[in-house]
């Protein structure tokens, strides 16, 4: 990651830590640049679980996968990459990962939640380093 990158999500994580964001834990991709994404994102949210590296957060791995193992409850941050989570975001909220809710960008942050009355999640708040 850049140092222009870092300061960019350093800046995010700061942003959201200020709003209390609760995140029991931040699991990543195993590339360089998530791990990095991570560290930065828990040295402001101090996850109580820490940082872990998952496996099925790499750009062309299968959302449905990594679906079978996420709990609303748990909150849980992911830290991947596209057009994975672009995907993952859309199959969670419609059931189609060809449908596309949110464009990412680097640094981005999206909150879902699982609405209880059905089996579908949606989009609960989102925050982008470019807002213009």
């Amino acid at each position: 990651m850049t140092p222009e990158g870092e300061k960019e999500v350093d800046r995010i994580a700061e942003f959201v830590a200020a709003f209390n964001v609760s995140v029991l834990q931040i699991s990543h991709s195993g590339k360089a640049r998530a791990k990095q994404t991570a560290r930065i994102m828990a040295n402001h949210l101090k996850p109580s679980s820490g940082v872990k590296e998952m496996k099925g957060l790499n750009p062309n791995d299968d959302v449905t996968e990594i679906v079978k193992s996420l709990h609303p409850a748990s909150n849980i941050m992911l830290v991947g990459h596209l057009p994975f989570l672009e995907k993952l975001v859309s199959y969670l909220i419609t059931g189609t990962k060809d449908k596309t809710i949110i464009k990412f960008q680097y640094g981005g942050i999206v909150c879902l939640d699982k609405d209880s009355s059905n089996q579908f999640w949606h989009v609960k708040w989102a925050l982008m380093p470019d807002m213009k």
